[in-house]
């Protein structure tokens, strides 16, 4: 009988090309696909709780799949990350509901954007931060960030693409924090846009050096235009860093 199994993940996405399975292109999900057919010798499908594009990283992204399972999930967790590259690994499987689903069951994530704000480039974190040398003012991100809390129409912060059919989000909390040079923004809502954390920093960091005032965000959730929100952060300071279920 086949049983729902859950998956957390972890990986490094610099030489991925996302998450999603592609034909021609390395992808983290078309990885795992492949090491599980390869130890169930048949063709084994995951669903991942949300796509990540090319670059970005995950602590914990979800995906679930269903199948006979012939073995304890703890020598199937060994089995995964032995054969798995060095890029992923697989933190922890669990059996499910069988109504369960990794994208459908979810109930919100917290994506995690690092910045390294300096002067001097890190030639070793090139790969896992933004490099943004220009002094940014936190007090005005904060005061823009307080906009943010709650439910709004995030059309102003979603890239051209989406698929979503509706714009509107509930972000519950972003965290600013700063160790030195670097910077962490830390969003947890419900759901997310297409790249609608990579805009959203990008349009904080513009706020930082002063060249859009924090009470904007107001009149783009009222009036959505992408005029003020054309600066979208690179995909290698992003991680997914958890997701939500009941």
């Amino acid at each position: 009988m086949d049983q729902v199994v859950k998956m957390v993940i972890e990986y490094d996405g610099t030489n991925f090309f996302g998450w999603q399975r592609q034909p021609k292109a390395r992808s983290v999900q078309g990885d795992i696909e492949r090491v599980l057919t390869k130890i169930f010798k048949k063709e084994i499908q995951i669903d991942g709780a949300g796509r990540t594009d090319a670059g970005v990283h995950a602590y914990g992204q979800v995906a679930t799949f269903k199948s006979t399972i012939p073995m304890p999930l703890e020598n199937l967790k060994r089995a995964l990350n032995n054969f798995l590259s060095e890029d992923i690994r697989i933190l922890t499987l669990s059996f499910e509901a069988e109504t369960f689903h990794a994208r459908y069951s979810a109930k919100g994530k917290t994506y995690v954007y690092k910045v390294l704000n300096t002067v001097d480039r890190d030639v070793f974190t090139s790969h896992y931060a933004y490099y943004y040398p220009y002094e940014v003012k936190e007090e005005l991100m904060l005061e823009a960030i307080s906009y943010f809390i709650g439910e709004h129409d995030f059309t102003s912060f979603m890239a051209s693409g989406s698929s979503a059919q509706n714009p509107v989000r509930i972000i519950h909390d972003i965290m600013l924090k700063r160790n030195g040079d670097n910077l962490e923004l830390i969003y947890t809502g419900n759901g997310f846009l297409y790249k609608m954390v990579r805009i959203i920093t990008g349009y904080l960091l513009e706020v930082g050096q002063g060249k859009i005032l924090p009470g904007k965000t107001l009149e783009l959730f009222e009036n959505p235009t992408r005029k003020y929100t054309t600066k979208i952060a690179p995909a290698e300071g992003l991680y997914l860093k958890e997701v939500y279920y009941d």
